[in-house]
């Protein structure tokens, strides 16, 4: 039987083919171990052995998915700021979709769980001249009562055009050289992410690696009398959350999560 003929394979090929396209080679490996095989063309997906074990496949990923697609999941829901916290000076405020940082030093974090073994992505871009300043802070053990607590507790991946290559965009602030500085001119729209795998920590900006590091791997010791993060090892998960400093405003588009395994 010709696979036109089964009725529903056209629609079913359809959704199969959207899920490889979007969940990519490690999902389409993944069904491969499972005894399919595939060939993406442009008028869909060819699914073997047989034309209707494109409906099974869409079967076996409802019932067992497949780890090779975790679900992409929105930690801002572009409306409020439902599900995160304001703590310290200043705060964000939600405009046109948008989160927008005022005033500070302070720490909008998200309040519903802990993160590990995850990337998180953000979509953001610095619209208050040179001086812009930010950061995405990650591994915050305990829910933090103060600003400081994620600063001395966690790591900031760092969002600002400074000079120094431990403190520019994409760095963990003052613990790592940036690798690249790939961070594109004020007013641009800048993609973001950061890989919690274990133990280490790998930020690509714009797609390119910035920052690949491994806890209690040697970092700059802590100048006396500095307001630089104290020194000590992380924990492998915990809480994240945005910078809001009183430098220059600094927008934010889009923070997401995508589980790891």
């Amino acid at each position: 039987m010709k696979s036109a003929e089964l009725p529903g394979l056209h629609a079913a090929q359809f959704a199969f083919a959207s899920i490889v396209s979007a969940c990519g080679t490690g999902f389409r490996n993944d069904m491969v171990s499972r005894g399919f095989s595939m060939r993406l063309h442009s008028s869909g997906v060819e699914v073997f052995p047989a034309a209707m074990s494109t409906l099974a496949v869409l079967l076996t990923i409802l019932l067992f998915p497949s780890p090779g697609c975790a679900a992409t999941r929105a930690l801002f829901n572009g409306k409020n700021l439902d599900g995160w916290q304001q703590i310290g000076p200043g705060t964000f405020v939600v405009e046109g979709g948008v989160l927008k940082t005022v005033g500070g030093m302070g720490l909008l974090w998200y309040t519903r769980e802990k993160l590990a073994n995850a990337t998180v992505h953000v979509v953001f871009k610095m619209g208050g001249g040179p001086k812009s300043d930010s950061g995405v802070f990650i591994r915050i053990p305990v829910k933090p009562t103060d600003p400081w607590m994620a600063v001395n507790h966690g790591y900031e991946i760092e969002i600002g055009n400074w000079p120094d290559d431990y403190s520019c965009t994409g760095a963990i602030y003052t613990f790592s050289k940036a690798l690249a500085r790939p961070i594109k001119p004020v007013g641009k729209w800048n993609t973001m992410d950061i890989t919690l795998d274990g133990p280490r920590t790998v930020v690509y900006l714009n797609g390119v690696k910035v920052t690949d590091y491994y806890e209690g791997q040697p970092v700059p010791p802590k100048h006396p009398g500095s307001a630089d993060p104290d020194r000590g090892p992380r924990l492998n998960s915990g809480y994240i959350g945005l910078q809001n400093e009183p430098g220059g405003t600094v927008f934010f588009r889009e923070v997401s999560v995508k589980p790891l395994r």
